[in-house]
C-alpha cells in the first residue's frame, strides 16, 4: 500500500544544467522573429507525407520500436535513465501515444485496425489480467487501505503502517464491481519490463516476458538514481535475507500484522487519460469516415477505462478536503474527490496462497501536468464514451469544471501554469507552512510529488498539458480554456527563439517563484505575486512537437495566424536539422550519468539480493544494482565519463517523442489541409450509424396515418434527462442533460419546460435560466452552444419548492419534443 512517483520521460534531463545542444540564452533575449521569410505553405500534404514517413520508420522492425510481442520500447536505445531506469523497458505513456498515434493514422489512411490492435496489445501487456490480480474479491470498499505514511526524506524508510488512522470510503467500488460484474480493475498499470531484463518474470518465475516491476516508493527526495527496482508480484524469492522480500525496505507491518506475499500495481492517470483522448479522437474520424463500427468495441473499453480512472480523483486514504492531521474526518460518498486527476491510483491485495484480502488507494496530490480536459469532457458529454457506472459521467462533468479552475488558479502572472496542490502535506497529512494558499482546502505545492528534480521545472509538463486545454478549447470553443491559453501563448511566444540559422531554441527548465492567491471562484485573484522565469533553453524533439502541437490547435481555433506560423516554423526547422534513418532526434550531453555512481539508501544491517544477481546492501548504488548494465553496448561510454572523460553524447530515440513528432505533422493537415479528403470539425462528433433503421422510440404524428414503408419515421433528435440531485425543505438542486440523438449538430439551442408544482429556479450554471410563472427557457452559454451527434450538455440549477418538488416530464429543444427515455 505505499506509493509512488513517475518521473516522466525526459524530465531527468533537467538535472546537471541540462546538457543541452543548443546552449543556454540569457531570457533578455528571448523572442519569436517574424517567420514572414518562410511563408506558410497552402498545400500542406508534405505534412502528412511526413507523417507517413515517420510512421513507416516507426513500424520498421529492423529500427527496434517494438519488442517481438509489439509492445512499444521507452526507446530504441538501452542505455536511457529517466522515468524509466532502462530503454527496452516501457510504460503506460508510450502505450498511450502509440494509441493516440493509429488514431492519427486512421484518420489519415482510413485504416482502423493499428488502433484497434495497439488497444489490444495494450490490454494484453499492461492491463493486469484477472490472473495478475487474483483476490479482487476480498476488497472492502468500506475499508480500503491500512494508512502508511510518506515521508520527504528517504532515509526514513520504512515507515511504520498504522490501522489506528481512520481512512474513508471508498465510493465507487461497489458501482464498479456492480457495474462489470468483476473486481478487476480495468487501469494500465505504469512500467514494463518488456525483455525481462532485471530478471523477476512473470509472478517470481524469473523468465516471463514481459514482466510487471515497480521503482519509486519511498517519498519526494528518490529520484530514478535512489530507486529499489522490484518485482511487482512480490513472492519472497528475491530481496531480503529476512525472508519478506523488498517490503521491509519499503514499510513496517501494522501492530499485530506481519509481511504477505503479494501483488500490487500503480497506474499513472495521465497515460490512461491520454488513451481515452485518442479514443475521442479515433471514434470522431472513424465515423466521420462512416467507419465508426470499425472502432465501437474499442471505444466501449476506453470508456470503461474512465470509470476506474476516477480513483485518480480521490484522495490517498479517502480523506475529506482540507486534512491537515492524520486525524482529520474520514470521507464518505464524494467528499474525498479532489476531481482532479491526481499522481496515481494502486491497487492491490494477497496472492492467493496469503489470503483474500485486496486494497485501493487513490492520490493526495494532483500536478497540473497531469490534467485533462478533454477526456474528462469527452467521459461526461459523447454518449459512446460515457463510462457505464450510473455517476461517471456526472463525476468527469464536475471534474471538468474543476480542472479549468485548477489551471487558472495555477497560472502565473507571466502566464506558465505552476506546480499543483496536495490533500497530504509531505505525504502523511501534515499542516501545510503558515500562509500557504489553497484551492478547495488542498494546498498549493510549487513541485508536487517529487523534488529531485523539481517536479514543474520541466517545461514539458507546459506543453504536454496545455496541448490538451488547446484541443479542448478546439472542440468546445470554452471562453476558460481560451482565457487560459491566450496568456500561455502570449507568454510562450515570449521565450521561444527562432534563430537566423535556421535553428530554434525553447524553454527547458523554469524556475518559480512566489505563490498564487487562494482560490475564490466567484472571484479569481490576479496572481500577481506568483512568477515564473526560463533558466535555460533547449531544441528537444518531442517536447518541440508537443509545443507546436499545442500553438497549432489553439491558432486553429482562435484564427491566429502568428501561433501556427510559429507552430509551422519549429516542425520544419525540427524536420531539417535533425531527421535522421531511424526518425526525428538530437544529441543530448548527459552529464547527469555521473550519477551511475550515487548511492542508493538501504537501511543499515538490511541485505539481500535481486534477480540480476546484485547484492543490496548499505554499500549500493545505482550501476552496482543493475549489473546487466555494464554489458550494454554504450556502457564504455559511460564508463570512460566515471573514469574522468568528457561526459558522453546520446541520440536517443524514446517512442513517446517519435510519435508527437508525426502527430504534430498530420496535425498541419489536418487543421489547415485542403480537405481534399473532408474530415468534419470535431464538435461535430458523429454517432455510429445503424446498418440497420431504427424501429423504436418512434411516435407517428397523430394526425397522420401511419402504414408500413421501407423507412421509419423521423424519431425526436434529442433526449433530456431530468434528476433531482439534492433536495432539502423548500430547496433543491436539478441537473438537466441534454443528449442530441439526430444526425448533425445542434448549433444554439433552446430548452422549455413546465414545472407540475410551484417550483422556482433560484441560481443556473452552464445555461442562462428564466421563467415565467410556471415555464422555464434555459438557453445555451457561449461555449456550449454546438451539441454533436451523441454529446451532451449538462446545465443544472438550484430552485425552491412547496408543496411537492414534483419533476416535468416534457420538454422541447428548438420547439420540438424531446424523448425522455
Amino acid at each position: 500500500m505505499i506509493s509512488r512517483k513517475i518521473i516522466h520521460s525526459v524530465t531527468m534531463m533537467v538535472i546537471a544544467g541540462l546538457l543541452l545542444v543548443s546552449g543556454s540564452f540569457s531570457i533578455s533575449y528571448w523572442h519569436v522573429r517574424p517567420a514572414q521569410a518562410a511563408p506558410l505553405a497552402d498545400d500542406t500534404s508534405q505534412y502528412t507525407e511526413r507523417f507517413l514517413t515517420l510512421y513507416k520508420k516507426l513500424k520498421d522492425p529492423a529500427n527496434g520500436y517494438f519488442s517481438p510481442q509489439g509492445i512499444p520500447y521507452h526507446s530504441v536505445e538501452t542505455l536511457i535513465v529517466e522515468a524509466p531506469d532502462y530503454g527496452h523497458e516501457t510504460t503506460s505513456e508510450a502505450f498511450s501515444f502509440w494509441i493516440w498515434l493509429e488514431a492519427v493514422y486512421g484518420r489519415v489512411t482510413g485504416d482502423w485496425q493499428p488502433f484497434n490492435n495497439a488497444w489490444a496489445t495494450m490490454e494484453k501487456y499492461i492491463i493486469p489480467s484477472t490472473q495478475d490480480q487474483p483476490t479482487n474479491g476480498g476488497y472492502n470498499a468500506s475499508s480500503p487501505a491500512q494508512y502508511g505514511p510518506e515521508s520527504p526524506e528517504i532515509s526514513d524508510y520504512p515507515v511504520q503502517l498504522d490501522s489506528q488512522v481512520s481512512v474513508g470510503q471508498d465510493p465507487i467500488g461497489n458501482e464498479l464491481k456492480q457495474t462489470y460484474g468483476n473486481a478487476d480493475v480495468y487501469g494500465m498499470a505504469w512500467l514494463l519490463d518488456v525483455d525481462n531484463w532485471y530478471g523477476y518474470g512473470r509472478c517470481g518465475d524469473g523468465k516471463t516476458t514481459p514482466s510487471y516491476v515497480n521503482s519509486y516508493q519511498r517519498g519526494a527526495s528518490e529520484s530514478v538514481w535512489e530507486t529499489v527496482v522490484h518485482p511487482s508480484c512480490e513472492t519472497f524469492t528475491w530481496g531480503g535475507n529476512d525472508g519478506h522480500g523488498f517490503l521491509s525496505l519499503f514499510n513496517k507491518p501494522a501492530s499485530g500484522g506481519s509481511y504477505a506475499q503479494q501483488w500490487r500495481y500503480t497506474d499513472a492517470p495521465d497515460a490512461d487519460a491520454r488513451a481515452i483522448q485518442a479514443a475521442y479522437w479515433a471514434y470522431t474520424w472513424a465515423n466521420s469516415q462512416g467507419k465508426g463500427s470499425a472502432v465501437a468495441s474499442t471505444i466501449a473499453k476506453a470508456a470503461k477505462m474512465g470509470d476506474f480512472l476516477r480513483y485518480a480523483t480521490y484522495d490517498k486514504y479517502f480523506k475529506t478536503l482540507g486534512c491537515q492531521s492524520v486525524s482529520c474526518p474520514a470521507g464518505s460518498g464524494k467528499n474525498s474527490s479532489t476531481y482532479l486527476l491526481g499522481w496515481y491510483y494502486a491497487w492491490g491485495g494477497s496472492l492467493p496462497s496469503a489470503g483474500n484480502w485486496a486494497w485501493r488507494i487513490g492520490s493526495s496530490t494532483a500536478h497540473q501536468g497531469y490534467q485533462n480536459p478533454l477526456a474528462a469532457w469527452a467521459l461526461s458529454n459523447v454518449q459512446a464514451l460515457k463510462p457505464l457506472s450510473p455517476t461517471a459521467a456526472t463525476d468527469w462533468s464536475t471534474s471538468l469544471k474543476r480542472q479549468l479552475e485548477f489551471y487558472r488558479w495555477l497560472q502565473s502572472s507571466e502566464g506558465a501554469i505552476a506546480g499543483g496542490a496536495s490533500n497530504s502535506w509531505d505525504g502523511h497529512y501534515a499542516t501545510p507552512p503558515a500562509g500557504t494558499p489553497t484551492f478547495y482546502g488542498m494546498a498549493y505545492d510549487w513541485q508536487p510529488v517529487y523534488h529531485d528534480p523539481p517536479s514543474n521545472n520541466w517545461f514539458g509538463f507546459q506543453a504536454w498539458s496545455l496541448e490538451r486545454v488547446a484541443e479542448y478549447y478546439y472542440v468546445t470553443g470554452d471562453a476558460q480554456a481560451k482565457a487560459i491559453l491566450d496568456k500561455w501563448v502570449a507568454w510562450v511566444k515570449s521565450v521561444t527563439k527562432l534563430n537566423a540559422d535556421g535553428s530554434y531554441a525553447i524553454p527547458s527548465t523554469l524556475k518559480w517563484t512566489g505563490q498564487p492567491d487562494t482560490w475564490n471562484a466567484a472571484n479569481p485573484g490576479q496572481n500577481a505575486n506568483l512568477h515564473v522565469s526560463v533558466v535555460d533553453t533547449t531544441s528537444d524533439v518531442g517536447v518541440t512537437a508537443a509545443l507546436a502541437r499545442t500553438l497549432l490547435f489553439y491558432a486553429a481555433k482562435a484564427n491566429d495566424t502568428d501561433s501556427r506560423t510559429l507552430a509551422q516554423q519549429l516542425l520544419d526547422r525540427m524536420w531539417t536539422s535533425y531527421a535522421d534513418p531511424k526518425g526525428v532526434s538530437n544529441p543530448e550531453v548527459r552529464a547527469d550519468y555521473n550519477r551511475f555512481d550515487d548511492p542508493v539508501y538501504i537501511p543499515s544491517g538490511w541485505t539481500g539480493k535481486n534477480a540480476q544477481g546484485a547484492t543490496l546492501d548499505s554499500s549500493l548504488t545505482f550501476i552496482s544494482q543493475r549489473p546487466n548494465y555494464k554489458q550494454d553496448p554504450d556502457w564504455p561510454k559511460v564508463q570512460a565519463y566515471l573514469d574522468g572523460g568528457a561526459a558522453p553524447t546520446f541520440t536517443y530515440h524514446r517512442f513517446w517523442a517519435q510519435a508527437d513528432i508525426a502527430m504534430a505533422m498530420a496535425d498541419v493537415a489536418l487543421l489547415f489541409g485542403d480537405n481534399t479528403t473532408p474530415t468534419p470539425t470535431p464538435t461535430n462528433t458523429p454517432t455510429i450509424t445503424p446498418t440497420t433503421t431504427p424501429t423504436s422510440t418512434v411516435t407517428p404524428s397523430p394526425t397522420t396515418t401511419v402504414t408500413p414503408t421501407p423507412t421509419t419515421p423521423p424519431s425526436a433528435v434529442c433526449k433530456v434527462n431530468y434528476s433531482v440531485s439534492n433536495q432539502w425543505p423548500g430547496g433543491f438542486t436539478a441537473s438537466i442533460t441534454i443528449t442530441n440523438t439526430g444526425k448533425t449538430a445542434i448549433n444554439g439551442w433552446t430548452l422549455k419546460f413546465s414545472f407540475p408544482g410551484d417550483q422556482k429556479v433560484q441560481q443556473g450554471w452552464n445555461a442562462k435560466f428564466s421563467q415565467s410563472g410556471k415555464e422555464v427557457t434555459v438557453t445555451n452559454e457561449s461555449y456550449n452552444g454546438s451539441i454533436a451527434p451523441g454529446a451532451s450538455v449538462n446545465p443544472g440549477f438550484n430552485g425552491s419548492w412547496s408543496g411537492t418538488n414534483t419533476p416535468p416530464t416534457s420538454f422541447t429543444l428548438n420547439g420540438s419534443p424531446c424523448s425522455t427515455s
